[in-house]
């Protein structure tokens, strides 16, 4: 593992003279200079780590991600109010091919950063980045139950065997769960049946995953999503949510390791993120597998940033 502390160079963009750009706002600081604070403060990390893809016989390229996230986002309009205290707090990168130790060090960070009463965004970076992110907000959280709702194509929920990859987090979270007699509070949100063997299906039942495939993850069966959202954020006390952006069409997310011509929408993500925000429940979220290598005119990079603008909103 090692650390890049944040660069406050690529924060950069058409300057103004009343801090209308998120570049203009933003805060740098290394991890080293986490404080304490009374008033919530939220914390950009990044993720910047591929080799789980790599393992999972994916693209490479995500360890870019944080970066191109960053570009984009500096741009974002600044509204009145919209954008304060964020601080850019660098990125936890993987050292050659140890996953494992990159993953201890994010839930380090994470653990850190909750405890000093910021709201995490982590930018990934694949979606191993769930793992370590778990790993922190449990040992900030202790025994409370944590809920997770995981907006993918994928269950990422493939036997571990030993060592991580990108398609192992959530499986490997049930695991520990099991180990501590503690249940596993699992909702995958766009599950793509054509990604996923039906051996995937037979875990996400036996483990007592809710899960809604993408047929029915639609604009049009809204009122059936949320109550089953409602039933699953109603039984837990925090929600950590994550969002894979190979879940959305491959219209609008080609940037990602496996893109999807059967993607889901952005319009049903808002309109659930919103319904999560509303619960006060949510505890910390990020979004993986953006891969800018494969991004087309930076579409990808740009619905990460919209997305986490839109999050800091609420």
């Amino acid at each position: 593992m090692s650390y890049r502390i944040p660069d406050k160079s690529v924060w950069t963009g058409r300057e103004s003279a009343v801090s209308a750009y998120m570049h203009e706002v933003i805060n740098c600081k290394s991890l080293q200079e986490i404080e304490n604070s009374d008033e919530q403060k939220i914390a950009l990390l990044g993720y910047a780590c591929d080799e789980g893809v790599r393992r999972n016989l994916g693209r490479t390229g995500a360890k870019n991600g944080p970066g191109a996230i960053r570009n984009r986002l500096a741009k974002v309009s600044n509204h009145p109010g919209l954008f304060s205290q964020i601080v850019d707090f660098g990125d936890i990168c993987c050292a050659g091919d140890d996953l494992e130790g990159t993953q201890e060090e994010l839930a380090h960070a994470v653990t850190r950063l909750l405890d000093a009463s910021y709201f995490p965004k982590l930018m990934g970076g694949g979606h191993d980045i769930a793992y370590g992110h778990y790993q922190g907000i449990r040992k900030h959280l202790n025994e409370q139950k944590i809920g997770i709702i995981n907006f993918d194509a994928h269950f990422d929920l493939r036997t571990f065997q030993g060592e991580s990859t990108s398609g192992t987090p959530f499986y490997q979270i049930a695991t520990d769960c099991a180990s501590a007699d503690r249940a596993f509070h699992y909702m995958c949100l766009g599950v793509q049946p054509l990604s996923n063997i039906p051996e995937l299906y037979q875990t996400a039942d036996q483990l007592g995953a809710s899960y809604v495939n993408r047929k029915e993850f639609s604009l049009s069966n809204l009122e059936a999503i949320l109550d089953k959202v409602d039933k699953f954020v109603t039984a837990v006390d925090h929600i950590y949510f994550t969002i894979d952006l190979d879940g959305f069409a491959a219209s609008i997310a080609p940037g990602v390791s496996a893109p999807s011509p059967f993607g889901f929408d952005v319009d049903l993500v808002l309109i659930l993120l919103d319904k999560l925000f509303d619960t006060g429940k949510v505890i910390s979220m990020d979004i993986a597998e953006l891969n800018p290598e494969y991004d087309i005119d930076r579409h990808t990079a740009r619905l990460a940033a919209y997305l986490i603008a839109y999050i800091i909103q609420r």
